[in-house]
C-alpha cells in the first residue's frame, strides 16, 4: 500500500517488549492523566520511528512467534500474539489502520495454522495409539481424547484473556479448530458477533467483522446468519453517525476525518457483502434481503424505503443480475430514498445502469425504468452527476429503440435526455452572455441532435463545454 512508502513520524511506547502506535500528540491534560495512572510508562521514555520501522517491528514479532513455537515455547508464542492483537485497538493514525490490520492478522493466521496443525497431528492417532489418516471431511466424533483435550486447552487460554478485542481476535484465529470438538462449529459465530458489539471504535469494529467473515470461510459448512448480523451491525453504526452528517450538510461535504473514516470502513463492508452473496441461490437472496431489512417477503424483495448509500452500493455490486432485472423499478426507488453522505447517490444510479446493461433484453418494464431515470436526473443540479447517470443508461434506450405512441405527449427517452442536456448546455451559454469576464466569447454550446450515433459524442461535448466554462471561470477568479 502507498501508506508503506510514507515516512510519517509515529510515537512508540516501549514497555517490556510491548509497543503502541500513535500518530498525533495527545492533549497535555490527557497525557498528564496517563502519566499519573502509569508513571513507569513515562519514566521509560518515548522514541519516534517511521512507519517502515513499525512494519519491520511487526515482521520481527512474527518471526519471534514462529521461532518460539518451533522451540516448543507455546506460552511465549501465545503471549506475543496477544500483544499483536492489542495493536488492533489503535486508530490514532487512521490511514495506517488497514496496513496494520493486514500485518497483524497475517500473524494471527499463522498462529491459528500452527495450532491447527498441532491438534491435527494428535488427532491422527486413535485411542490405542494407532496411526490413522484423518480425512479432510472428518467428524468431531472421530477425534481422539488427547487431541480434544489439547484443543480445549487452547480455547481455555483464549477465554482467559482479560481484554475484549484480543480475546475475540485470538479465538477467531483458532476458530476452525472447533471442528475437532463440534460437528457444527459455525453455531459459535453469532456469539462472537455479539461480543464484537462491545468494541467502542466503529473502525475497529468494522475490521473485526471483516476478520470474522474471513475466518468463517475456513469452515466447510456455509453459514450466512452471522454475516447478516454483522452487516446489520455495521449498518446501525453508520446510521448512528447520520445525525453528525446531517449537521455537516450545510457545507455539502463531510469533515476530513469523517470522510477518511468512511473510506477506511468501505473494504469491510465490501468483503462481508461478497461473502454474503457468494454462491447464493435465488431463494437465499430473498432471505438475505429480508434479513438485511430491505424485503418484506419473497415477493417484495425491496419493500422498505431506505438503506445507507455505502451499503447499498456494495449490495448492488453483488446482487445476482436476475434479481436486478426483475426489480429495477424498486431498486431505483430505493436509491432515490437512500440519500446520505456516506456515498454519492448519483454513483448508485450509475451502477444500476451499468448492471442493467449487462443484458438489456432481460430488463422488466424497461419503459417505466427509463421514465424514472429521466425523472431522477432532471432534478440534478450538477452536470457531472447528470452525465454520469445518463451515460450509464443511454445504451438501454438505444438498444431498445424506445419510443412512445402519438397519444403520449412526452418525448421518447433519448429525446428527453437530449432536452435535459440542452438545458445544461444552455446554462453554460448563459455564463457567456452574462459573465463576459469568463473569456469564452468564441465558445458555443454543442448542437444537440437526435441521431443515435451522435448521442454519446454529444454528451461528451456537453461535458467538455461545461468543464471549459468552469475552468475559465476559476482562472479569472484566481486572477482577480
Amino acid at each position: 500500500m502507498d501508506i508503506l512508502q510514507e515516512s510519517l513520524d509515529a510515537k512508540i511506547s516501549c514497555l517490556q517488549n510491548d509497543f503502541c502506535f500513535f500518530g498525533t500528540e495527545k492533549p497535555s491534560a490527557n497525557a498528564h492523566l496517563e502519566e499519573l495512572d502509569d508513571p513507569q510508562r513515562f519514566a521509560e521514555g518515548v522514541k519516534y520511528i517511521t512507519l517502515q520501522e513499525y512494519v519491520s517491528r511487526l515482521t520481527e514479532l512474527k518471526d519471534e512467534i514462529s521461532r518460539a513455537w518451533h522451540a516448543n515455547d507455546r506460552v511465549t508464542s501465545f503471549n506475543l500474539s496477544i500483544k499483536v492483537a492489542k495493536l488492533l485497538s489503535d486508530t490514532s493514525v487512521l490511514q495506517f489502520y488497514p496496513t496494520l490490520f493486514v500485518l497483524a492478522t497475517e500473524i494471527l493466521d499463522m498462529l491459528g495454522d500452527m495450532v491447527w496443525e498441532r491438534i491435527r497431528q494428535k488427532a491422527e492417532y486413535t485411542e490405542d495409539g494407532t496411526l490413522v489418516h484423518l480425512p479432510g471431511n472428518f467428524r468431531a466424533t472421530e477425534i481422539c481424547a488427547e487431541a480434544k483435550e489439547t484443543c480445549y486447552n487452547w480455547f481455555f487460554k483464549v477465554g482467559s484473556i482479560r481484554e475484549l478485542l484480543p480475546r475475540i481476535y485470538l479465538e477467531l484465529a483458532i476458530f476452525h479448530c472447533w471442528r475437532f470438538l463440534l460437528q457444527k462449529p459455525a453455531d459459535n459465530l453469532p456469539r462472537l458477533v455479539m461480543m464484537a458489539r462491545g468494541i467502542a471504535d466503529p473502525l475497529v469494529s468494522f475490521y473485526c467483522c471483516l476478520y470474522l467473515a474471513h475466518c468463517a470461510q475456513k469452515l466447510p459448512q456455509r453459514d450466512i446468519g452471522h454475516l447478516i448480523i454483522s452487516m446489520n451491525d455495521m449498518n446501525t453504526l453508520l446510521m448512528n453517525g447520520a445525525h453528525v452528517a446531517s449537521v455537516e450538510k450545510t457545507s455539502g461535504v463531510l469533515s476530513g476525518n469523517r470522510s477518511s473514516k468512511l473510506g477506511l470502513m468501505e473494504p469491510a463492508i465490501e468483503y462481508v457483502m461478497k461473502c454474503l452473496f457468494r454462491e447464493s441461490c435465488e431463494l437465499q437472496v430473498g432471505e438475505i434481503l429480508m434479513g438485511l431489512g430491505l424485503g418484506r417477503n419473497q415477493s417484495e424483495l425491496f419493500g422498505n424505503s431506505s438503506c445507507i448509500s455505502l451499503v447499498l452500493h456494495h449490495l448492488l455490486k453483488e446482487l445476482p443480475i436476475e434479481i436486478i432485472f426483475s426489480n429495477a423499478l424498486d431498486i431505483l426507488h430505493l436509491i432515490e430514498c437512500s440519500y446520505d453522505y456516506s456515498f454519492d447517490q448519483c454513483l448508485n444510479f450509475k451502477l444500476l445502469g451499468l448492471r442493467l446493461c449487462e443484458n438489456i433484453s432481460q430488463v422488466n418494464e424497461v419503459n417505466l425504468v427509463m421514465k424514472k431515470v429521466i425523472q431522477v436526473v432532471s432534478r440534478f443540479n450538477s452536470l457531472d452527476e447528470y452525465l454520469n447517470v445518463v451515460d450509464a443508461h443511454i445504451d438501454i434506450a438505444l438498444q431498445k429503440h424506445m419510443h412512445f405512441t402519438e397519444k403520449d405527449s412526452n418525448p421518447d427517452p433519448v429525446s428527453q435526455m437530449m432536452i435535459e442536456a440542452n438545458k445544461e448546455s444552455a446554462r453554460g451559454h448563459c455564463l457567456q452572455n452574462h459573465s463576459p469576464q469568463l473569456n469564452i466569447k468564441n465558445r458555443t454550446p454543442p448542437i444537440i441532435t437526435n441521431e443515435r450515433h451522435d448521442i454519446k459524442s454529444t454528451i461528451k461535448n456537453v461535458a467538455t463545454f461545461f468543464s471549459s466554462c468552469m475552468l475559465n471561470k476559476n482562472i479569472n477568479r484566481a486572477k482577480q
